[in-house]
């Protein structure tokens, strides 16, 4: 009976946040994805159904990892009392300097899943639900940053801007892939030029930082 509690109590303790600590301790000890739920919730110590309560395949909770990677990101943001005297610039660049600061944290599982995921990661159905959370992000930024402009000739597209924010979003991630400088160094450059890039873009201000960002990853391809 004492070993039957004790299994109980585990299982009660169970929850979104650690099924995805399971997840990706197995894909990183293992090499690869679990086969079956089945296998997967045996060697852990728990049940089908209990997995079902979270997510309904691995494909969900691998979404799921992304969207909390991005939850998390937020919350951190939004826990400083700096944030939000933020103008929406600096608000995009530190929602990506956090964000890869969360990446980084998990290096090995992140570079693990998305190494056949192919170029751009254009195709990657796991991002899609981090896909929505960036640009649901980014409109609302653009939503506020509206409403205080007067003339109608001066709002900005929030479907353009959120659509550049998730393409450039997906650049970074590459390119912090490839980054082999101490403490990717030049992944925070590129982070800083490239969103420089896209509020000067909206500014009407380009081609100065589009030949600056340019420059910078003409450099970093040929290094």
């Amino acid at each position: 009976m004492a070993k039957v509690k004790q299994k109980t109590q585990s299982n009660n303790e169970l929850s979104k946040d650690r099924l995805i600590e399971l997840y990706m301790n197995y894909v990183l000890e293992n090499e690869e994805e679990p086969g079956t739920v089945y296998k997967f919730c045996k060697e852990n110590d728990i049940t089908e159904a209990e997995f079902y309560n979270f997510f309904g395949s691995f494909d969900g909770l691998k979404k799921g990892i992304w969207e909390r990677f991005f939850e998390h990101t937020l919350g951190v943001m939004q826990s400083s009392k700096e944030y939000m005297a933020f103008n929406n610039r600096e608000k995009m660049l530190t929602l990506y300097y956090t964000f890869f600061e969360m990446l980084t944290a998990n290096r090995s599982y992140v570079l693990f899943t998305l190494k056949n995921e192919g170029p751009m990661l254009k195709n990657a159905g796991q991002l899609k639900g981090l896909r929505k959370e960036v640009k649901n992000y980014t409109a609302e930024l653009i939503r506020q940053g509206n409403e205080e402009k007067q003339a109608k000739i001066l709002k900005r597209s929030e479907t353009i801007f959120s659509e550049a924010a998730w393409v450039q979003l997906m650049f970074l991630i590459k390119f912090w892939m490839d980054d082999n400088s101490p403490q990717f160094e030049s992944t925070d450059v590129a982070i800083e030029k490239s969103v420089n890039t896209v509020f000067d873009l909206f500014e009407n201000t380009p081609l100065e930082s589009v030949l600056d960002l340019g420059k910078f990853l003409w450099k970093e391809k040929m290094a």
